[in-house]
């Protein structure tokens, strides 16, 4: 894009927001559809990415006195205005600097109340995005100005939700919810914003409508802690989509108030020898490698539905889950994992960022830490995989001591989970030892896993560099079957040899799969990929979407009974 202010080509073009947002010069930033939460007050804007030939971005945007959230004078000194981005550097309100974030997947806000006046005020966004020097993650964002292999159109600018929030004095900021079916409870910690000591917090618990629990706590800080006995215990397993509805309510001594609806799914997950149990199930993991990359709008989906349909279609396929791969994916497809009964796994965009040094620690760990308590609360996402295939940079090999910081930094933040500490290569210190093969003849990669069936040699791709330890085990990357038989994009890509007819590619498809299934110690597969990504088109749809094999076909093959399987 020769132009870094202006759109061009088929990008998102989406409706523009009916309150208070309007662009003055600086690049096109493309807003919404516009939903609203807190009795309206709240301005979700689902944002467009792009590529400019500028490495930076600029933005402004102001609220004019039509918008609530900005301009009630009467209501200013009584609550409080909160900007809130999900991937930006620096805000100005008012020509005032407000603060700084670093990182382009994590969310962050600010309270900008101190700096909004009655009238028209702009805010200002301003982000820099250094994809070459090894200083930050950009995942599969190409590091040239072109897509190449398996790194694809760069994104920059806002590319996930921006919204502006009105609250009240002392309200409700996050919460963290931890589910125990086992004791039939659910246990909640909630934070407070303001001085709410000696007031109430009270949480209600709903299924399908109906009260099964509550509880109320006094405030006595910053943070409260209750535990809310259910009456009723409905699990959350895959494909069966069991949630509660929940509702805080903070009632403060002075009368002021504050409500958050929410929801939860109980459900729990641990590792037993080689099996990995849901609900003390041995859940064989079917797997789709999903990149979160769209035609339209690169990291940006199009549309709500966008985020939804990619789930729908992987499990149409009869995949249960997916890594989310080299990106911290919209909370908004979590929510409709949590709903669909969709299986994830938790991924950081690490790729670019130099890990042959301790260093990297301060641009990695605060986001990866902000994505963790973002996602937390998610029944769907079992697991989290910080890294991905850490290769040597340069010649020089990955500090061990930068994986083994963060495996630690997760276990300690979040013990109900598994971790893989770099998927692929190379591990230090996991839960579960993972490998990429994409081998292309069935019968090789039989050969390859057989003696780990009764007791022999387990199959280590870089022996030499990491040490299995009975860890369970799974394929977290195979396939990668090259299918694009009317295509003439001359870079495009696949593993192996492409077969030569449709009947050859299900063949195939169906040999590999049946090596992980067949597999008495193997919990899991996870195969590449999804959909087509630009000039990678190993996928089972084209970039668009739209399907290149029967989904029957293939729903067949992966939904036969694994052997690990209950």
């Amino acid at each position: 894009m020769s132009d870094p202010y202006s759109i061009t080509g088929e990008h998102v073009l989406l409706t523009t927001p009916t309150l208070c947002w309007e662009k003055q010069g600086g690049m096109a930033i493309n807003e919404g559809p516009v939903t609203l939460h807190r009795n309206g007050r709240i301005v979700l804007i689902y944002s467009a990415s792009t590529i400019w030939s500028e490495d930076y971005a600029l933005a402004c945007s102001s609220g004019n006195d039509s918008g609530e959230a900005v301009s009630q004078e009467k209501e200013v000194a009584k609550e409080r205005n909160n900007v809130t981005f999900t991937d930006i550097t620096e805000i100005w309100v008012n020509g005032k600097a407000v603060g700084k974030h670093r990182g382009g997947y994590s969310p962050f806000h600010f309270d900008i109340t101190s700096y909004v006046s009655s009238g028209t005020n702009v805010v200002t966004v301003y982000a820099e995005d250094d994809v070459r020097s090894g200083r930050q993650p950009r995942g599969k964002q190409s590091e040239q100005f072109h897509s190449h292999g398996c790194d694809y159109t760069r994104t920059t600018g806002i590319w996930q939700t921006v919204w502006l929030e009105q609250v009240p004095e002392v309200y409700l900021s996050d919460m963290k919810v931890v589910a125990d079916p086992d004791n039939s409870c659910v246990h909640l910690e909630a934070n407070i914003c303001g001085n709410a000591a000696g007031g109430e917090l009270t949480a209600n618990a709903r299924f399908e409508g109906k009260d099964v629990g509550s509880t109320t706590a006094v405030v006595h800080g910053p943070s409260v802690k209750l535990t809310v006995p259910l009456s009723e215990i409905h699990l959350w397993e895959p494909g069966h989509a069991k949630l509660y509805d929940l509702e805080l309510k903070l009632n403060g001594q002075d009368q002021s108030s504050d409500t958050v609806a929410s929801y939860f799914g109980l459900r729990t997950v641990r590792l037993d020898g080689m099996a990995f149990r849901i609900n003390e199930k041995s859940i064989f993991q079917r797997l789709v490698l999903d990149q979160g990359f769209y035609p339209e709008g690169i990291y940006t989906a199009p549309s709500d539905e966008d985020l939804r349909k990619d789930i729908e279609i992987s499990m149409e396929l009869g995949f249960n889950g997916a890594r989310l791969h080299e990106k911290m994916f919209e909370p908004r497809f979590l929510y409709w994992a949590d709903q669909l009964g969709y299986l994830v796994w938790g991924e950081h965009a690490n790729w670019g960022l130099d890990i042959t040094t301790t260093e990297s620690l301060a641009r990695f760990l605060p986001e990866w830490m902000e994505g963790m308590e973002r996602d937390f609360n998610h029944p769907s996402l079992i697991g989290w995989c910080p890294f991905n295939e850490t290769w040597d940079r340069g010649g020089t090999r990955q500090d061990n001591d930068v994986l083994r910081i963060v495996y630690e930094m997760t276990k300690r933040m979040d013990p109900t989970r598994p971790v893989i500490d770099t998927s692929g290569n190379f591990h230090v210190v996991t839960d579960i030892f993972d490998l990429h093969d994409y081998d292309q003849n069935p019968e090789t990669f039989r050969a390859r896993y057989e003696p780990m069936k009764s007791g022999g040699e387990v199959f280590n791709t870089f022996p030499e560099r990491q040490t299995y330890e009975g860890q369970p085990y799974f394929i977290s990357e195979y396939g990668g079957i090259w299918w694009n038989p009317d295509q003439q994009d001359e870079n495009a890509w696949g593993y192996g040899d492409r077969p030569q007819s449709e009947e050859a590619f299900i063949a195939r498809y169906e040999g590999l799969t049946n090596v992980l299934l067949d597999h008495p110690k193997m919990f899991g597969f996870c195969y590449t990929q999804l959909y087509d990504v630009e000039q990678e088109v190993n996928g089972l749809y084209t970039y668009d979407r739209r399907p290149k094999f029967d989904p029957e076909i293939i729903r067949r093959i992966n939904s036969r009974k694994a052997a690990i399987e209950d």
